[in-house]
């Protein structure tokens, strides 16, 4: 029992004095071999309060059944695996029961049910859940592909709900899918993305951080300061931060998408409009992760918050086209991150 947590007291038939009585429900951290390698988890386990003996120590069969789950959920954790709860609220999202999701996916019809009890999923059939845990779309496709599977009333009915999923997603989901297709042809590390892929999920951080630091962030002003972020980062730690890749533009340096930027879940932005244009106004996102950035990036962000917070949208774009990145280039082009590292202040 040492270095164990008391969670709950039971009453409990006890193997250990065959007793009926109260019993202790602990937690401690151990490990387990799963596939080979060594994982560490938290074991669950039962005290008989009774016995003055060593051994006073037991499981029920559902609460070895919950450890062994336990471990290999932490075996998945570790090699980036959809656990088997997150494997249940993939089908669950679409009302599909274990049968139905793996006649969706083309796979044997246990499939599904071993997942989410025993097995472990290799890492193909971890994609495929993904695909249609992201993607409402694909997962139509699925259903579509495989209608012969389905009886037609019930066919109706998941197709039903997967268009409600896909509707429900609205503009948010279709502006990160056409953001995450304006960067297919970059899906190597190079010079152009600053030798990092494109992370969205770090694009809509950083536009929250700057929304809250920076009074009246607009669009033009914003794009600018998110390559400043990926230059300095390049200049720095020689990768970008978000992966962004930028053109040559008439309003400074942008990256590739930023239409599509201004749609993203995450990013709160409202359009105020005037009788002679229209202009996105970015606000602070307030549910995202304050700690999404590391301690270095916000370091960065700090410097450039600093030295542009005063800039609007014209000052900025007039200050960014006397960077060596912008009068090298030709308008239309992409900038390459190594010219980053000919920064005029940092």
């Amino acid at each position: 029992m040492a270095n164990s947590t008391l969670i709950s007291k039971i009453h409990k038939s006890c193997p250990i004095c065959n007793m009926l009585h109260e019993v202790e429900e602990r937690a401690r951290m151990t490990s387990a071999e799963i596939k080979g390698e060594k994982v560490f988890y938290e074991e669950h386990f039962y005290v008989c309060t009774n016995s003055q003996e060593n051994n006073c120590e037991f499981q029920t069969e559902s609460l070895m059944n919950n450890n062994q789950m336990t471990a290999r959920n932490a075996y998945r954790r570790t090699h980036n695996l959809l656990t088997s709860d997150e494997i249940v609220a993939v089908r669950e999202n679409y009302g599909l029961t274990q049968i139905e999701a793996a006649r969706l996916l083309g796979w044997g019809e246990a499939t599904i049910a071993r997942y989410e009890s025993k097995a472990i999923q290799d890492e193909a059939y971890d994609t495929m859940l993904r695909i249609i845990q992201e993607d409402p779309l694909r997962a139509i496709a699925l259903l579509d592909k495989n209608s012969d599977k389905f009886p037609e009333p019930k066919r109706m009915q998941i197709r039903t709900k997967m268009v409600e999923k896909l509707e429900s997603y609205g503009k948010e989901y279709l502006s990160r899918q056409v953001l995450a297709s304006e960067y297919i042809k970059f899906s190597v590390p190079s010079d152009l993305n600053g030798y990092k892929l494109s992370d969205i999920d770090k694009v809509e951080s950083i536009i929250s951080y700057y929304a809250e630091r920076i009074t009246d962030l607009y669009k033009i002003q914003l794009m600018n300061l998110l390559w400043y972020a990926d230059a300095l980062c390049f200049k720095t730690c020689s990768n970008s931060m978000t992966g962004l890749v930028y053109r040559h533009e008439s309003a400074g340096i942008l990256p590739i998408g930023h239409m599509s930027m201004t749609g993203l879940k995450n990013v709160n932005v409202q359009v105020e409009e005037d009788y002679e244009s229209a202009r996105f106004h970015f606000y602070p996102n307030t549910s995202l992760d304050p700690f999404g950035l590391s301690k270095n990036e916000t370091a960065i962000l700090d410097a450039i918050i600093t030295k542009f917070r005063n800039y609007d949208g014209s000052l900025l774009a007039s200050y960014v086209q006397e960077e060596t990145a912008y009068t090298q280039t030709d308008p239309g082009n992409i900038i390459p991150y190594s010219l980053a590292k000919k920064l005029r202040v940092f």
